[in-house]
């Protein structure tokens, strides 16, 4: 291996949640006369803090939403989570096989992780390990919750991989001096790469990657275009 410690983000990367979260995100849009498409809600939210997506939804809207907006919404996906949620394919035996210590840092609440990884099977592996930009105050694509999982663990942030699906988390490792291993499997390769990760599309490849497998490598990243990021 070469880091001494991986950092994992949650939605998306460990458990499948990301057409999940932003669907609701789309319907309760909907409800207030927002006509969002899913892909748009996806570009727009993926990786970033519930904060932003409802200013995102104002904006279009030209109005504030009702003060319940959040709260609705985070009750709509504890619904879809607990009747649809499921680990990213190939995740579990990623994690069983790992030798280094290795970590969750999300941009969601804590309660909001604990439950997605309780759902899916995969608390067991993190506890104790959890970090929330909640928690903190500070939300990717600042470094802060990396460098913060980074001290916590004990490990210098070069020596430390991110393992992330989004451009905000990705230039949130970029930031922290960290490597940067991009999962696309949501068909955003190009736009992770043009960020700094290294990008892969199958969670199985990532043990290969992560000890700087050249075979795998050539085989999972997407060759880059020059996309802004």
């Amino acid at each position: 291996m070469n880091y001494d410690a991986i950092i994992f983000d949650c939605d998306g990367t460990l458990v499948d949640s990301e057409q999940l979260g932003n669907q609701v995100l789309v319907d309760c849009a909907a409800e207030l006369g927002l006509q969002l498409t899913l892909a748009e809600a996806l570009a727009q939210f993926m990786g970033g803090r519930m904060a932003d997506a409802v200013a995102y939804i104002e904006e279009r809207l030209g109005r504030p939403v009702p003060k319940d907006f959040v709260d609705r919404a985070r009750r709509r996906m504890v619904a879809a989570f607990q009747a649809e949620l499921r680990a990213v394919e190939g995740v579990e035996p990623v994690l069983r096989g790992l030798d280094v210590p290795y970590c969750v840092a999300s941009s969601g609440p804590r309660d909001k992780i604990e439950l997605s990884l309780g759902l899916t099977g995969l608390l067991g592996y993190f506890e104790g390990r959890i970090f929330s930009a909640y928690e903190i105050g500070r939300w990717k694509p600042e470094p802060d919750l990396f460098l913060h999982a980074a001290e916590t663990l004990g490990v210098a942030p070069h020596r430390c991989a991110v393992v992330e699906d989004s451009v905000p988390g990705v230039r949130a490792g970029i930031a922290a001096g960290m490597g940067v291993f991009g999962y696309a499997a949501m068909g955003n390769g190009d736009a992770l790469a043009a960020c700094g990760a290294r990008s892969f599309n199958r969670m199985d490849v990532l043990p290969s990657l992560l000890r700087g497998g050249r075979t795998a490598a050539r085989a999972a990243i997407d060759p880059p275009e020059s996309l802004p990021c």
